[in-house]
C-alpha cells in the first residue's frame, strides 16, 4: 500500500529505484486521494488523471529498461494554474481567461516531463497570482488542510495545500511578494523562492517582470532540492534568465554564520509570540549544529515594501490593462483592490522606486559578507481564519516575506513549530543571490535535527460542509470633493471606465500609494540608476 500520508518526494524516488513501488502505483494511490479528500480543500482545480496515467505507465517501462532518468523518474508533481500546459487550462484563477488553453508547456513544465516527472494536476491561485483568498472566482479558495476554516497562504495556495494533504509530491509555485513561502508557512510545507534568474519563467503568467520567481514547494527542504536541480538552469528565451553559477552548499553547518532579524518582530511588524519562538529555536538547533548565531539587520521591511508595490503594482496594470479598461467587474473585487490602485503612481514614482531599490541592494553587501544564512518569521502567526480576511491590510501593512523577493536572492520557508492551536509556524532561511544550495543545505540540517516533519494534517473524510461565501465589504464611493475630482482623473488617464466601483477602489488604495511615493521621493546620487 502506498501511504501518501507518510511519504516524501525523495522517499518515493527511492522507492521506485529500488523496484519497491511502481509510478502507475504512486499515482493510482494520489489519484484516490484527490477523489477522497480534495473536495473539503479546493486544491484543485483540473485533475490531470488520464495523461498521470499514461505517463506513469511509460516511467515504468522506461524504469524497467533500465533508463531511469533521474531521481524525479515517475513521481507526482503539480503545478500552479499560472503554469502553461500544452492542451490543458491554464486560467490563472481568473473569470477573464477561464477558458484560456496553451498550445505549449512552460519551460519549467517541459524541463519536469524531462526528467520524467508525472503531472497529475493544475492547483489553485489567487486570482493571477495575486489578492486573495477570494470567493467572487470561479474556482472556491485553497483550504488548510491542518484546519479547513482557515487560510491556506497565497497566492500558490493550492501548491502549498496539495503537498500539505498528500495530493501530490511536490508541486510548483511562483513568489512575487511571498506567495511560495506564505503557503508554505501556513499549510507546513517547505517552500524555496529560488534566486531571480536562476529558473525560467517563460510560459508563466506574469504578475510582476521585475520580481516574479518560479520555484518547488514540497514537504521537506531534500524534496525542494530534488526538485531544483531539475528546474534551475539558463533559458535563452527568458530575458531576465541568468547564467550566474550557483555557490556550493556548505558540507555541515559547523561555522556556517547565522544572522537573526529580530527588528522583524522587534520594530518592523508584530508577530505572535509563538512565531517568535519559532525563530528562536531554529537560531537554537543551529547552535547546536556549530553554526554561530548573532542578530543581524537590514533595512526595514517597510523600505522594501514600498520599492515592491510601486513597481509590481504598475507591472500588473499593464499586463491586465486591456481587460481592466473593458471589462474591470470580471475580476475579483481583492484583485481589483490591489491591481487599481497602480494608476496612483505616477512616472516619477516608478523611477524612484527603482532607485531605491539600488541603494537597498547596496544595503545588503555588508550583511552578505558577514552571514552566510538570515533568519526571519515566514508569517506574522499561525494561519488566521479565511473570514478574517481584509484587503485593506494590503495597504497598511508591509509583508513580512516581500524583501526577500526585492533582494533577488534565495529564501526557503520550513516549518519550525506549532501554535498551541496546531497549526503550522513558518520560518524563513534567506542568503545571498545564487546561494540556494546553501539555504536548501541549512533547511536540510533543521529538519533532519527535529521533530517537525514527521507531524502530518489528519485529513477529515465525507462530504464537504456547507459554508458561506466570504464577501468583502463593499467599497465606498467618496463624496464630491477633490479626492473624487482626483480619482476620476486617473482612471480617466488610464482608460478606465467612469464607473462608482471602479472609482471606490481607486479611491481606497489612493491614500497608500501616495504615501509610498512620499517615501520613496528622496535626493538620490547620480549613481543610483535604475
Amino acid at each position: 500500500m502506498v501511504d501518501l500520508a507518510t511519504l516524501t518526494l525523495a522517499g518515493a524516488s527511492r522507492a521506485i529505484a529500488a523496484g519497491q513501488l511502481s509510478s502507475v502505483e504512486l499515482v493510482e494511490a494520489t489519484l484516490a486521494r484527490i477523489e477522497a479528500h480534495d473536495a473539503r480543500l479546493n486544491s484543485h482545480v483540473t485533475v490531470m488523471a488520464e495523461s498521470a496515467l499514461a505517463d506513469a505507465r511509460a516511467a515504468d517501462a522506461e524504469i524497467a529498461a533500465g533508463r531511469r532518468r533521474g531521481p524525479l523518474h515517475g513521481v507526482t508533481v503539480a503545478l500552479k494554474d499560472i503554469y502553461d500546459t500544452a492542451g490543458v487550462l491554464t486560467a490563472g484563477g481568473s473569470k477573464t481567461r477561464q477558458d484560456r488553453v496553451p498550445d505549449e508547456d512552460a519551460e519549467t513544465v517541459r524541463r519536469l516531463k524531462a526528467a520524467g516527472a508525472v503531472i497529475t494536476g493544475k492547483l489553485a491561485t489567487h486570482e493571477f497570482a495575486h489578492g486573495g483568498p477570494s470567493f467572487d472566482l470561479p474556482w472556491p479558495p485553497a483550504r488548510n488542510p491542518w484546519n479547513t476554516d482557515h487560510f491556506s497562504g497565497g497566492s500558490s495556495s493550492g501548491s502549498g495545500v496539495a503537498v500539505a494533504a498528500g495530493l501530490c509530491l511536490g508541486a510548483l509555485g511562483t513568489d512575487t511578494g511571498g506567495s511560495i513561502r506564505g503557503p508554505a508557512a501556513l499549510s507546513g510545507v517547505a517552500g524555496l523562492m529560488p534566486s531571480y534568474g536562476l529558473v525560467s519563467r517563460r510560459g508563466v503568467i506574469p504578475n510582476s517582470f521585475t520580481f516574479d520567481h518560479c520555484g518547488p514547494l514540497a514537504w521537506t527542504a531534500e524534496d525542494c532540492a530534488l526538485l531544483m536541480d531539475a528546474l534551475a538552469g539558463h533559458d535563452p528565451d527568458d530575458p531576465r534568465s541568468s547564467t550566474r553559477p550557483q555557490h556550493p552548499a556548505p558540507a555541515s553547518m559547523a561555522g556556517l554564520r547565522v544572522g537573526l532579524l529580530r527588528h522583524y518582530w522587534e520594530e518592523d511588524l508584530k508577530c505572535a509570540p509563538e512565531m517568535v519562538a519559532a525563530c528562536e529555536h531554529m537560531a537554537e538547533v543551529f547552535r547546536s549544529l556549530g553554526a554561530g548565531v548573532e542578530t543581524a539587520r537590514m533595512p526595514p521591511v517597510q523600505d522594501w515594501y514600498d520599492v515592491k508595490i510601486t513597481i509590481a503594482e504598475s507591472e500588473l496594470f499593464n499586463v491586465h490593462r486591456r481587460d481592466l479598461q473593458t471589462r474591470p467587474r470580471d475580476f475579483g473585487q481583492d484583485f481589483l483592490s490591489r491591481a487599481l490602485g497602480a494608476v496612483c503612481y505616477t512616472s516619477q514614482d516608478y523611477i524612484a522606486a527603482h532607485r531605491r531599490w539600488r541603494q537597498l541592494r547596496r544595503a545588503m553587501e555588508p550583511v552578505y559578507e558577514r552571514f552566510d544564512i538570515l533568519i526571519a518569521p515566514s508569517a506574522t502567526g499561525p494561519a488566521p481564519r479565511l473570514d478574517a480576511h481584509d484587503t485593506a491590510n494590503f495597504w497598511l501593512y508591509p509583508s513580512i516575506t516581500t524583501p526577500f523577493d526585492v533582494t533577488g536572492g534565495p529564501a526557503l520557508t520550513i516549518t519550525a513549530g506549532f501554535s498551541e492551536s496546531g497549526l503550522p509556524l513558518g520560518v524563513q532561511i534567506a542568503a545571498a543571490p545564487f546561494h540556494d544550495r546553501v539555504v536548501l543545505a541549512a533547511g536540510q540540517a533543521f529538519e533532519e535535527a527535529t521533530e517537525w516533519r514527521d507531524r502530518r494534517p489528519a485529513l477529515e473524510a465525507g462530504p464537504p460542509p456547507e459554508r458561506e461565501a466570504v464577501s468583502l465589504p463593499a467599497p465606498v464611493l467618496p463624496p464630491e470633493g477633490e479626492l473624487l475630482d482626483e480619482v476620476r482623473m486617473l482612471a480617466a488617464a488610464a482608460g478606465l471606465p467612469d464607473d462608482g466601483y471602479v472609482l471606490a477602489l481607486i479611491a481606497e488604495g489612493a491614500p497608500h500609494a501616495r504615501a509610498m511615493g512620499k517615501r520613496l521621493d528622496r535626493d538620490y546620487g547620480y549613481g543610483d540608476e535604475i
